[in-house]
């Protein structure tokens, strides 16, 4: 074990805050950390690609899990694997996708581990068809303050599986996994694109047409306004299979060793990514952009994680560093998206990763995903304005009895989260369950006031 005083900050390098990082080398180092954690408590932290202060802990203690990073056991007649909670998304699919799996849910970066998968139930772009990252959990490891090693699966411990599912780090430190995962014969993905001329048109098609696509989802230009507000580029998908590869390819169907391609500059000047250069960016994207392009075969790594060619893209936001927003609200709330497409359009939004999906239902007590429209943006944090423009999203959100995702949040008011999150009490009861002393905080455990 090694230990050293660190400034931390979210993917979004905002609200940076000091902690004691120590990094365990197994489960028992663990154990031993939470015992003799102080008043400010502990939280586990992976390769910190959550946006905000999920994984901080302002004077307390921070465990860095990257060291744990072992591969259990792989059973590929099942399409099983278990593994360290510090073994993460990228070496995993360098592991597994020459063997023909994949993973079943995977977000916009390969960088996260498989325990902040876990804390954050992250989602991706197939979540109407598959559910989130949990959803394809078939069992963890738990280890919580008061010494207890816990299997969790969601049939013989539901409530306490539900609750870590999620529940962002707070019931405890998972350490181990098993995945379900999913059988590919190519390391290709066989896409359809098409450009929609306004927001209307792209929600039609995805209403209409998801349902035949395994993954969707869709850039919008958020700077586009009047007739041509939201106006998108839609990418539907599924796995392409050998008949899709012409011969001389069948080969090395299943090669898979994605590379940086840029670094970003280790420093970026102030407001370079503003309203003029986001408004050239997303006229570029737009343009180039087939009208209606069907069965292009595209690598697993460009279609699921083009950012992930870009080392250290967070940079281009300047020393401010930027917010990431992101809310779903139900199905049947279409006028909600569509105002704050307004809204934004109207704000002059610089932000270029605007994307629109459809989720499917959720399951943790605490996790983002309802069936329903999910908008996700980054803004850079200097944008004037930007924590009002914030604030009213969020009481758009909350009439339509929608949610932000936490485990991206940085600035929401605490006395929305029960709104958001009706499911709050029972999680808090199954928490003090497993945590009683309150061992388990974070920065935003604190701000949000959830333990």
């Amino acid at each position: 074990m090694n230990s050293e005083s660190r400034l931390l900050t979210g993917w979004g390098r905002t609200v940076p805050t000091r902690s004691d990082v120590h990094r365990p080398l197994a489960g028992d180092d663990v154990d031993a950390m939470l015992k003799e954690a102080d008043d400010r408590g502990a939280i586990a932290r992976g390769l910190g690609r959550g946006y905000g202060d999920v994984a901080q802990n302002a004077g307390g203690r921070v465990l860095d899990m990257t060291s744990l990073r072992r591969v259990r056991s792989i059973d590929l007649g099942a399409g099983t694997i278990t593994v360290d909670a510090g073994f993460n998304l990228d070496a995993l699919m360098r592991l597994i996708v020459p063997l023909g799996w994949f993973v079943a849910v995977t977000p916009g970066t390969r960088h996260v581990t498989v325990g902040g998968a876990i804390a954050s139930d992250i989602h991706g772009k197939n979540h109407h068809r598959d559910g989130s990252f949990c959803d394809h959990v078939l069992s963890m490891e738990l280890r919580t303050p008061a010494g207890e090693h816990l299997r969790l699966t969601a049939d013989d411990t539901p409530d306490e599986f539900w609750a870590t599912a999620g529940g962002l780090g707070l019931t405890g430190v998972v350490t181990e996994a098993t995945l379900q995962l999913l059988p590919i014969e190519t390391s290709r993905i066989r896409a359809d694109t098409q450009r929609c001329s306004d927001l209307d048109e792209l929600m039609t098609l995805m209403h209409e047409e998801d349902e035949r696509y395994r993954y969707s989802v869709a850039w919008i230009d958020c700077l586009a306004r009047g007739t041509s507000m939201g106006r998108a580029v839609l990418s539907r998908g599924e796995h392409a299979s050998l008949d899709d590869l012409a011969v001389d390819e069948r080969a090395t169907a299943l090669a898979f060793d994605p590379h940086t391609r840029l670094a970003a500059p280790p420093w970026a000047p102030p407001g370079l990514l503003n309203r003029l250069t986001v408004r050239a960016f997303n006229e570029l994207w737009f343009r180039k952009a087939p009208r209606h392009d069907i069965g292009g075969l595209e690598s697993i790594s460009w279609f699921f994680h083009p950012l992930d060619s870009v080392s250290g893209w967070n940079r281009l936001y300047g020393r401010t560093g930027f917010v990431q927003y992101q809310f779903v609200v139900p199905f049947g709330q279409e006028d909600a998206v569509r105002e704050s497409v307004r809204r934004l359009s109207e704000a002059r939004t610089p932000s270029f990763l605007a994307v629109l999906k459809r989720f499917g239902p959720g399951h943790g007590l605490l996790s983002f995903p309802m069936a329903g429209w999910t908008l996700a943006l980054d803004i850079p944090s200097a944008l004037p304005g930007l924590a009002r423009l914030l604030d009213d999203l969020d009481d758009l959100v909350v009439g339509a009895n929608g949610r932000v995702y936490l485990a991206k949040d940085s600035r929401l008011r605490p006395e929305l989260l029960a709104i958001m999150y009706p499911e709050l009490d029972r999680w808090r009861e199954i928490r003090a369950r497993l945590d009683p002393d309150a061992v388990m905080c974070s920065d935003l455990a604190r701000r949000l006031q959830l333990v």
